[in-house]
């Protein structure tokens, strides 16, 4: 069990932090330490709720890449909650877009950011328009 511990935290660059305390870590790291944790029961379904709450932009965009990097090397699928609209258009497949818990639309990130509905809902849509 140790031996395979390590080789994820090797796999996931943590390793040269395996006998640090994880509440002794940078916020960012520690939500990759969670993953990895989640990981390590070899899961066929990923699920991520709002991963990036609190997060800097810095450690948003960091996050985004460690998702990202686990959906290509795992080939796994991740169901993910989560605001940051950056993180969700660089890694999504699809886009499902909820509105006070009614699905709007759903598509490519592309065909969600340009939907109107979406757009009224987050964005607002100006009195004059």
């Amino acid at each position: 069990m140790r031996k395979e511990a390590l080789e994820l935290l090797e796999m996931q660059n943590l390793a040269h932090l395996k006998d640090e305390i994880a509440g002794s870590l940078p916020y960012g790291i520690q939500r990759r330490l969670e993953i990895a944790r989640a990981l390590a029961t070899e899961p066929k379904l990923l699920l991520l709720d709002e991963p990036a709450a609190g997060m800097n932009p810095q450690e948003t965009q960091e996050l985004t890449d460690f998702i990202g990097q686990i959906r290509d090397e795992y080939d796994m699928t991740i169901f993910m909650i989560e605001h940051h609209m950056d993180l969700v258009m660089q890694i999504s497949d699809r886009v499902y877009v909820l509105d006070f818990g009614k699905l709007i639309t759903e598509g490519t990130p592309e065909v969600v950011q340009n939907d109107p509905r979406v757009i009224e809902a987050y964005l607002g849509v100006s009195e004059d328009a």
